[in-house]
């Protein structure tokens, strides 16, 4: 409880801080670092050239390039959203440390510093505010929600060929009219990741073997990514390994999800009903010039296994929405980057597998599939370099009628990122079709804002609409196809290179036929003060 107690003096402590003179003294102003959830198209976003040392990815050449997730290790820019994926070793050079906080950056334990330690932290102020939560299916209504989490790591590097990585968290979860606070939001001190690693120059390539607790991010942001809205982020147990060739990379994975629910300190085990493996490949394209500005694309091939069982592998069917178990199957293909000024995302995949329904011998084949889309133009000449841009998805829908035969509700049950679809995360990607006109500026170097207005409807009006883990039930008959559309923009200011304060507000504007079926519209507000080093 001790940590609980003093979780807020601690972030009140680290917020004065990185706003004292210190970080106001720093040679230019901060360049924002659109973190987490905020970033709705990380793998996409171009910003200003920054300082070497604003960048902390690895030594993975071109795959370094955009915000650094081609590499597999999800975006890693001062900051990575995995911290064991940032990469510190310039700072051996003491001239080149400009923060007062790089000095636990790079800890040499030996004279030459081929040994040292890396420390990094996190602390998560999170409030919410929902008048009619999950499309008004969710009580309380008028809920208002906070969450605070810590976050602390150290990333020991033993010489080349080996590190060791581990990271304790702790959560806590309060409001008024709340609700929904499982093990996500409320955990005691527990080890989140908890790894090693042995890399090696094998066959002209770089490779690793990672082996323990670990956070997972190669896979399309719109696929999977961590669990950000809650307090605690998915995390996996068990080997990959991956190899690195200065234009081509492979990636080898086989997981089981770590069990978060035991409420004692350093209980948290393994979950062997959920499984991720597989393995995915990306080529980088040469780089080249178009419309006179450079470019760089990338094509990325995945095969993603899923075994999933619980409210998340739950799809509406004749015989009702029991919990199920699934094996899902994923290949799919994706070519994105940056030809010039366009940024841009394509992508799509197909989903087999089977669903096997409990206390009965029924089991039915799973054909389902996905497609996803971005493409905007940075008007780079002009001030903010703002992006206008439109995504577009595709999750197909199934028959809830059917009772026997094979399913085609596609399943995304490992998080995609928060922000892709929508702010408020009422609504799955299953069964919906979506059209996104996009608008984001930098008015300044420190500061983001992002405007977004989502068309959703059912891919299929023979299927229910969803929510994360959950089929959405109204007390009248709902026949129509068009779901409703879900303003939203999104602010980020980063006061300096430590702490950044971000905004998400959102309505719900549901069609006039899901209103009459007795959903609800709504307002969501977010806000989300964060501090990491």
């Amino acid at each position: 409880m001790f940590f609980h107690q003093r979780s807020a003096l601690v972030l009140a402590g680290l917020v004065a801080l990185a706003a004292g003179p210190q970080a106001r003294a720093q040679r230019a102003s901060p360049t924002l670092q659109t973190l987490g959830p905020f970033s709705a198209l990380p793998q996409t976003r171009t910003t200003p050239q920054k300082p070497v040392l604003s960048n902390h990815a690895g030594p993975w050449g071109v795959f370094d390039q955009l915000d650094g997730s081609p590499a597999g290790f999800g975006p890693v820019s001062r900051w990575g959203t995995s911290r064991w994926a940032e990469d510190w070793s310039a700072l051996r050079d003491r001239r080149r440390r400009d923060d007062p906080l790089d000095a636990l950056k790079f800890i040499p334990l030996d004279r030459d510093g081929d040994i040292y330690l890396t420390l990094n932290g996190e602390s998560r102020l999170r409030n919410w505010y929902e008048s009619r939560p999950f499309l008004g299916r969710q009580a309380p209504h008028h809920s208002g929600r906070m969450a605070l989490r810590n976050l602390l790591g150290a990333d020991l590097h033993l010489g080349e060929h080996l590190r060791v990585y581990g990271e304790l968290i702790n959560g806590d979860a309060f409001g008024w009219n709340y609700y929904g606070y499982n093990a996500t939001y409320r955990t005691r001190l527990d080890v989140q990741q908890l790894f090693a690693e042995f890399r090696a120059r094998l066959a002209g390539a770089r490779t690793g073997l990672m082996v323990g607790r670990q956070q997972f991010l190669d896979a399309p942001n719109y696929v999977l990514f961590a669990r950000e809205t809650p307090n605690v982020p998915l995390s996996w147990n068990g080997v990959r390994a991956y190899a690195i060739w200065p234009r081509f990379r492979i990636d080898g994975f086989d997981f089981v999800q770590t069990n978060i629910n035991p409420p004692a300190m350093f209980h948290d085990t393994e979950n062997w009903t959920n499984r991720l493996f597989g393995a995915v490949t990306s080529y980088a394209l040469p780089k080249f010039r178009f419309l006179g500005a450079p470019g760089q694309v990338f094509f990325d091939s995945f095969w993603l296994g899923y075994v999933v069982g619980g409210a998340n592998a739950t799809v509406a069917s004749a015989s009702g929405t029991r919990t199920n178990t699934t094996h899902r199957d994923n290949l799919g293909g994706r070519l994105w980057g940056r030809a010039g000024l366009v940024e841009f995302s394509l992508g799509g995949l197909f989903q087999g597998g089977q669903i096997n329904i409990p206390a009965s011998s029924i089991s039915r084949r799973v054909h389902a599939y996905a497609a996803n889309g971005f493409v905007g133009y940075r008007f780079a000449g002009i001030y903010g370099r703002p992006l206008l841009g439109v995504q577009s998805d595709l999750y197909s829908g199934g028959n809830a009628h059917d009772r026997y035969g094979s399913t085609g509700t596609y399943l995304a049950p490992y998080n995609p990122q928060t922000n892709y679809l929508d702010t408020t995360t009422y609504l799955a990607p299953q069964n919906l079709v979506d059209v996104t006109p996009t608008f984001e500026v930098t008015p300044l170097s420190n500061t983001l804002l992002r405007l977004r207005l989502p068309f959703f409807w059912r891919a299929s009006t023979d299927d229910a609409v969803y929510g994360p883990g959950r089929v959405y039930s109204f007390p009248r008959p709902f026949s129509g196809g068009y779901v409703g559309t879900i303003p939203q923009a999104n602010f980020a200011i980063r006061f300096s290179r430590h702490l950044t304060w971000t905004h998400d507000i959102a309505g719900v504007l549901l069609s006039s036929s899901l209103r009459r079926a007795g959903a609800q519209d709504g307002f969501y507000y977010q806000s989300t003060l964060g501090l990491r080093f």
